[in-house]
């Protein structure tokens, strides 16, 4: 059984010291050296070529998206795009590398430097880049017969080479972090960043943004690098946090019993929340690099590189404080729409005419209910920012009560169309005509005489009883402030 210190205790006597390693496939339509396809959940072994599965005589040519979304993904983490680079060969054998070697790039990488700002609890931390560079992705395994899918147990292993081959960037921080909570926060800005660009669409649960952790520990104080451990494949955000904060609780109990840690590649079990040795990790030295004798280096021109810098989007950092100027959102309210994932539909929301209030609670309440309830993101949902903009007016305006405006976002969501055919189709538009509400009026002072006795007594808050009774009795169409006026009047309060 692993020991485990407490978790405050441990970083109350130890530094944590954190580096991260972010792997996001690009997404791109070909992969990084051949033509084959790159599309996710394809049939296994479907999206492959003798280049991808490295067979003798085949040879890689660069893809040129690839290139081109790699500098964007420097430029927007303000890294030094290098003039002339080259791809190496990293030597390794694991099944799901075909070649047994894999075209990336080691000592003249295409970015170097750079850093990334994150806020946790309203801090900013500052969280240096050591370099961006290019790569081609791996096959996948799957070990079948184990109880939780590892080699482990396995009776047999299958691989899947579409993956392989798909243009990878890897994103190298400093050892900075000194937190799980800004490890989380990085990844988060990090993800956002990806899809803001236009690189990934980072959806860790398939894979295209996973997260290679390193932590060691050392005495406050100390400045020399304890021995690092590293988490491979934390594929969540959760994952992320929970790892990094399991191996400075185990690491901590090892040094405390006058233990030493060993510098090895760790697996995260998502179940248990905790970490398991893998293999003695390598050092570069053990890859044997050298340059890639079958790809020239690459040279990239100043002109390129302002050109890219010029059609930049704004970077979510840069939106984020747009937002709270112009439409005075909080941090907090911020915080929660990003956390959400809705700051697009906000946005979009209040562009088609819904105050930023009102909006932002839509999407973070109701419209968030539905789609934990239905297995998905908010923003996944199949209505868009106009339709609940829309939705938000007619309530204004009196068309819509509350309760009604959220029958039409269920026809909505049922595809029966627009709110307004929705409206139209289910008869919800709200009834204030005196006439067609004078029989539902008479009908609840018929009914409760006790009550309306009280009303005509003076007893005026008694009148929301009858006034419930008619709404019933309107399945929630009648207009209530218009109710409550009938219903004093006719009982000699108006």
């Amino acid at each position: 059984m692993t020991l485990l210190a407490d978790f405050t205790d441990a970083v109350a006597r130890y530094e944590a010291v954190i580096g991260l390693e972010t792997h996001v496939e690009l997404g791109t339509t070909s992969k990084m050296f051949c033509g084959c396809a790159t599309e996710f959940g394809a049939p296994p072994n479907t999206q492959v070529c003798p280049t991808c599965l490295g067979l003798p005589g085949s040879l890689p040519v660069i893809n040129e998206n690839a290139i081109l979304f790699a500098v964007r993904i420097g430029l927007a983490l303000h890294s030094s795009i290098a003039d002339w680079c080259r791809f190496a060969r990293k030597n390794y054998f694991y099944p799901d590398m075909p070649k047994n070697f894999q075209i990336s790039q080691y000592d003249e990488p295409l970015c170097v430097g750079g850093h990334l700002d994150v806020e946790v609890d309203g801090q900013t931390h500052r969280v240096g880049i050591t370099r961006v560079h290019l790569e081609e992705d791996t096959g996948k395994s799957l070990h079948v017969g184990g109880a939780t899918g590892r080699i482990h147990g396995a009776t047999h292993s299958l691989v899947d080479y579409n993956r392989a081959g798909i243009p990878l960037v890897e994103i190298v921080t400093e050892p900075e972090i000194r937190s799980p909570e800004v490890a989380r926060a990085y990844v988060v800005e990090l993800r956002e960043l990806m899809v803001a660009l236009g690189v990934s669409d980072a959806r860790m649960e398939q894979g295209s943004l996973r997260c290679d952790a390193n932590v060691s520990l050392r005495q406050h104080g100390e400045s020399r690098l304890g021995t690092r451990s590293e988490t491979k494949n934390l594929n969540s955000l959760r994952s992320v946090e929970r790892a990094v904060r399991y191996e400075i609780s185990r690491q901590a109990a090892r040094l405390d019993a006058g233990g030493r840690v060993v510098q090895e590649t760790r697996h995260y079990d998502e179940g248990t929340g905790t970490t398991s040795g893998g293999r003695t990790k390598e050092e570069s030295t053990d890859y044997r690099y050298f340059p890639e004798p079958d790809l020239t280096p690459l040279a990239l021109s100043a002109d390129y590189v302002a050109a890219v810098r010029y059609d930049l989007p704004e970077l979510p950092a840069q939106r984020r404080a747009r937002m709270a100027e112009k439409f005075g959102f909080s941090p907090l309210d911020l915080e929660q729409m990003r956390n959400g994932g809705v700051l697009d539909r906000v946005e979009e929301t209040i562009a088609a005419g819904a105050p930023p209030a009102e909006a932002r609670a839509w999407w973070l309440n109701d419209l968030a209910r539905r789609a934990a309830e239905a297995g998905r993101e908010p923003a996944e949902l199949a209505i868009t920012g106009p339709d609940v903009a829309r939705v938000i007016g007619m309530v204004a305006a009196g068309t819509l009560t509350s309760a009604l405006a959220r029958q039409v976002v269920d026809g909505v969501l049922a595809g029966e169309g627009p709110p307004d055919e929705v409206v139209a189709t289910r008869g919800l538009a709200v009834v204030r005509d005196e006439s067609a509400l004078g029989a539902a009026v008479d009908e609840a002072i018929a009914a409760n005489p006790d009550v309306a006795d009280k009303v005509r007594g003076g007893k005026l808050p008694a009148v929301g009883a009858l006034v419930g009774a008619v709404m019933k009795a309107t399945k929630g169409q009648a207009d209530a402030q218009a109710v409550r006026a009938l219903l004093l009047e006719r009982l000699g309060q108006g």
